[in-house]
């Protein structure tokens, strides 16, 4: 979950992502802490990415060194077996909001249409580094994995498909509705993804709408693992 360093109520946060009763948490934008109770294995010394579980982490590493973006893996133990946690939050665009509006007004658009473009490029540029480290991540794992995040990025895109390749998507496996997920603009958009490597099935995908507690929704999601 995206918690947008706690600005709407870290405590009701955690008050919610306990009694989700997972048996990992993964948090981006957490600012200075994402301690939820109950959760005797934590990450926090990643800028901006995060993570809780239940059962032990025998091994993590940072993985991006560029942008504003961060991502780590960690491997952890469960139920006897091991699985590759990455948690992902690529580059932002940093859009403002008024300036990506659109207006009656053709010249206006054109001058917002500018401004989109020249955030876009760079951007991109850094999610090519970012991806590519988050690919070897994959690809060199001795365990099944799963990849989940914030990839600012929609489906579709490059990001998408190069972060997803030979993954499954769990929404598109099981989910139901829509998987939008980031709310903060007047039209509500997917940024928000978990990929599982073959081994781990999933078996519900939820975005949890009644929950605004951040200007990302929550997405819980099951998964067994063969």
């Amino acid at each position: 979950m995206n918690i947008k360093t706690g600005a709407m109520g870290r405590e009701k946060i955690y008050d919610f992502l306990k009694n989700t009763d997972a048996d990992i948490i993964i948090g981006q934008e957490y600012g200075t802490e994402f301690n939820v109770p109950g959760y005797l294995y934590r990450t926090d010394q990643y800028e901006i990415v995060a993570l809780n579980s239940k059962t032990e982490m025998i091994n993590q590493q940072k993985l991006t060194t560029v942008g504003n973006g961060n991502s780590f893996f960690a491997d952890i133990k469960f139920k006897g077996k091991i699985i590759r946690v990455i948690n992902a939050y690529l580059n932002p665009f940093s859009f403002e909001k008024a300036k990506v509006k659109p207006t009656e007004d053709l010249e206006t658009n054109k001058t917002k249409a500018l401004y989109i473009l020249k955030r876009l490029i760079p951007t991109f540029k850094i999610h090519q580094q970012e991806i590519s480290d988050i690919r070897k991540a994959i690809d060199d794992s001795p365990y099944p994995v799963i990849l989940a995040g914030d990839f600012n990025s929609v489906p579709n895109s490059y990001e998408y498909y190069t972060l997803g390749k030979n993954l499954t998507d769990a929404f598109v496996a099981v989910g139901r509705g829509s998987a939008t997920s980031f709310h903060d603009y007047q039209f509500p958009i997917r940024i928000d993804y978990i990929f599982t490597s073959k081994e781990i099935k999933p078996i519900s995908y939820k975005v949890d709408r009644n929950v605004k507690l951040s200007d990302h929704f929550p997405v819980i999601a099951e998964f067994k693992i063969d």
